[in-house]
C-alpha cells in the first residue's frame, strides 16, 4: 500500500488516494481480523470505517448484469457500500 502511495503521489503530483475499502471480508477468519487491525496500525487515517463483507448476493449481482443495490437492495452488501458512499462523500 505504502509503495501504491508513493507511485501515485510521483506519477501526479495533484492526485491523492481518498481511502482504503477492505472488501471480501469475513468476520469469522482470524486472518480478516489480522488485516484490518494492521491496515489500523499503519493506515488508520486513510481505512474506510466499514469494510465491504463477502456474500454471495454481492457474488451474483455481476452474473444479472446488475449492481448490488439493485440486486439486493436492503442486504448486507447493499448497506455496507452505502456507508462507504456516505463516508466517501464526507472526505471529499
Amino acid at each position: 500500500i505504502e509503495r501504491i502511495l508513493k507511485d501515485t503521489a510521483a506519477a501526479n503530483p495533484e492526485l491523492s488516494v481518498c481511502g482504503i475499502l477492505v472488501t471480501m471480508y469475513n468476520s469469522r477468519l482470524l486472518l480478516s481480523m489480522q488485516v484490518i487491525n494492521e491496515l489500523k496500525k499503519h493506515y488508520s487515517d486513510k481505512l474506510f470505517k466499514v469494510p465491504i463483507s463477502r456474500t454471495v448476493r454481492l457474488s451474483e449481482a455481476p452474473g444479472y448484469g446488475e449492481p448490488i443495490c439493485y440486486h439486493d437492495p436492503y442486504g448486507k452488501g447493499s448497506l455496507e457500500y452505502a456507508a462507504v458512499a456516505k463516508e466517501l462523500m464526507l472526505r471529499i
